[in-house]
């Protein structure tokens, strides 16, 4: 009795106590719904989007991130450098001598034109009101050019009598004469970088900025200063116009001009005038220069510079070619020195030989003196006069290569490097009408 009852319990006969009894499972397979077009399309143009996205916050993270990285890590923008390039000027030649025509009407017409013009000109009433134009236009073109002037503090540390840390202050006018967003560059007075332990720049706007020598010509008296742009505030250097660099070839007697600079002996100062008088081919040292003469005032110590009526530097003012009963300001025209102004803007050193001459004209030749560069001038402790050059040489080559000209003689200095060993011949007089070749080796040195 008792086992059937069990067997009841258990509900299947044969089954061991504690199994589960099987149970029937339904099996089911989930099958994915095709993916339409549009869907598709959503997906693609998802994709596309989150590209773009991508791709700006990557460029605006660098354009944010690149200024800070460069600062921490001491990187210079690729504009730093850029080369520095300075066109020459060609000299105007000189108009030829006109033929002789056989229309005498022509020439009789444009005399009686002439002679209108004079004639209505005197009877031209000019009143204040012309004057004042005449001078606003002349300000205008100081106030332009006031945007490419800084003030360049030449700064010297010391010590006083009872060992007191002192500091003393000198400054100076420069010209802004390039600007990019990596480095402005600064044409000044020697005397601004000479004995100077550290160097302030002080804008127009009064931002002011360290500045570092770039290179300097002891010969001339200048230097080219840097500071670097990179560091100041964007709407600081929008403000900065660098000045254009003129051709001071066709300047002429009579033209207008403005200095700018010091003329007055402070920073920002300005004057007016006239070019009263221009010198062409005066000896210089490793070549000739342009001189002017005019009637504006000048400081040369702390810097005066020339514009032209179009606002375009055309020389700076120097006392090195002044004749003391002269009470002109001395001016040095710019196109003769661009190709120095050049290499000191680039950090390269001037190439100095340490010479002047002039050609030999061609009486100096009929009185039996050879072709070439007569030597008026062999600069002590110079390459040229250390090597044994002297007064009254007159050279004739460099390097193999014939020097007719002060003009030829520049451009082949020009092309050397400080340091290089050149070979220069000169023809030494031995007696009346008699000279010796003579091969020097010199050093070329830096001005």
């Amino acid at each position: 009795m008792a086992d059937k009852g069990g067997d009841r319990l258990s509900g299947n006969k044969g089954q061991e106590p504690g199994q589960d009894r099987p149970r029937p499972f339904i099996n089911e397979k989930i099958v994915r719904q095709p993916v339409t077009k549009r869907q598709i399309a959503r997906r693609i143009l998802l994709t596309v989007f989150c590209a773009v996205l991508f791709g700006v916050l990557s460029a605006v993270c660098f354009v944010v991130s690149r200024p800070v990285a460069e600062k921490i890590l001491g990187q210079k923008s690729t504009e730093e450098s850029t080369q520095i390039t300075i066109p020459k000027d060609e000299p105007e030649t000189p108009a030829p001598t006109p033929e002789e025509t056989t229309e005498p009407e022509e020439s009789s017409e444009t005399e009686a034109v002439e002679e209108l013009v004079r004639s209505e000109l005197k009877k031209y009433p000019y009143s204040v009101e012309d004057l004042n134009k005449l001078y606003n236009n002349l300000r205008a073109i100081a106030m332009d050019a006031d945007n490419g002037l800084v003030s360049v503090h030449s700064i010297q540390h010391g010590t006083d009598w009872f060992d007191n840390p002192i500091e003393t202050t000198g400054q100076f006018s420069g010209a802004v004469i390039s600007c990019t967003r990596g480095e402005i560059l600064i044409l000044t007075p020697e005397e601004a970088v000479e004995q100077a332990d550290s160097i302030e720049v002080v804008f127009a706007d009064g931002t002011m900025a360290p500045g570092a020598v770039k290179q300097s010509d002891s010969v001339m008296g200048l230097a080219v200063v840097s500071v670097d742009a990179s560091q100041m505030d964007s709407g600081a250097f929008k403000k900065v116009v660098p000045i254009n660099l003129g051709n001071s070839y066709g300047v002429k007697q009579g033209d207008m001009v403005v200095a700018i600079g010091a003329p007055a002996g402070i920073v920002h100062s300005s004057d007016y005038g006239f070019i009263s008088y221009v010198i062409r081919n005066v000896q210089t040292v490793d070549g000739t220069a342009r001189i002017f003469y005019t009637n504006t005032h000048s400081d040369t110590e702390a810097g005066t510079f020339l514009l032209n009526a179009s606002g375009d530097l055309i020389g700076w003012a120097t006392d090195k070619y002044a004749d003391g009963s002269s009470i002109m300001t001395t001016v040095v025209a710019i196109s003769d020195y661009k190709g120095i102004l050049e290499m000191l803007s680039n950090g390269v050193a001037a190439p100095y030989v340490g010479i002047r001459g002039q050609e030999v004209s061609q009486a100096m030749e009929e009185s039996g003196m050879p072709n070439g560069i007569y030597i008026t001038t062999a600069v002590t402790d110079s390459p040229a006069y250390e090597a044994g050059i002297q007064p009254g040489d007159v050279l004739t080559w460099m390097n193999g290569e014939q020097v007719g000209s002060m003009k030829d003689f520049q451009n082949q200095v020009e092309k050397f490097h400080v340091g290089d060993k050149v070979k220069i011949a000169v023809l030494r007089s031995n007696g009346r009408d008699e000279y010796k070749e003579i091969e020097f080796d010199v050093t070329i040195g830096a001005r």
